[in-house]
């Protein structure tokens, strides 16, 4: 049980993923599409045991297509993030900037 309990050390970055927190190393690094295309395996060492080199190969490829789909999805889920965050920024200026020239009109007028 102590575990769970143990302090983050030094080297610990804590992430928030679905709601629940994720410890990794700073020095962890994601995996990118061209790592997963460039990864090779040793061959085995009792001639043909093991797994099939050319389903190894098919495999990675294709989880890389997904990796390299789900980094596109990303850079354009955080644009799309950016632009409403802009967006909401402006809207929130332009009211705060007719809200308080409202007011100016009202002390002007001597109405409040």
């Amino acid at each position: 049980m102590r575990v769970f309990f143990r302090r983050r050390g030094r080297n610990q970055r804590s992430w928030s993923v679905g709601g629940s927190t994720c410890y990794r190393s700073a020095s962890y690094r994601p995996l990118r599409p061209w790592q997963v295309r460039e990864r090779r395996f040793r061959p085995s060492r009792f001639g043909r045991r093991g797994l099939d080199p050319d389903e190894v190969a098919e495999f990675l490829d294709r989880v890389a297509d997904d990796l390299a789909a789900v980094y596109d999805a990303l850079a354009r889920s955080r644009q799309e993030s950016d632009r409403i965050r802009d967006a909401l920024r402006r809207w929130q200026s332009e009211q705060f900037r007719a809200r308080l020239a409202g007011r100016q009109r009202a002390e002007r007028g001597g109405v409040r």
